[in-house]
């Protein structure tokens, strides 16, 4: 995976879990893997919800005519993405003394 592919990866994930919070909060009753799992379809297929919430809900049937695909528990993914490599960080430097 290049830097560009990855770093689209993790926007997704990132609105994926935001998404999963807003869901939880609209739908109590959810479990945490179904909000999870609804948040990375969502996030997967924005460009389709983008679509849909501007005026074009007939574009929502692109995705009902998609052959479903399985969500990855996050589970999963996380362990992918704890078995890449990842670059340390510059660490800090400590904030100067006032005077």
């Amino acid at each position: 995976m290049d830097k560009a592919e990855a770093d689209r990866h993790d926007k997704m994930l990132e609105l994926a879990e935001l998404l999963a919070e807003v869901l939880q909060k609209a739908v109590p009753s959810l479990t945490e893997q179904q909000v999870e799992e609804a948040g990375i379809y969502m996030a997967k297929n924005r460009d389709v919800f983008a679509k849909a919430f501007k005026s074009q809900p007939d574009a929502l049937s692109e995705l009902l005519s998609a052959p479903v695909e399985v969500a990855e528990p996050v589970a999963a993914v996380e362990a992918v993405e704890a078995a890449e490599p990842i670059t340390p960080a510059k660490p800090a430097k400590a904030p100067k003394a006032a005077k």
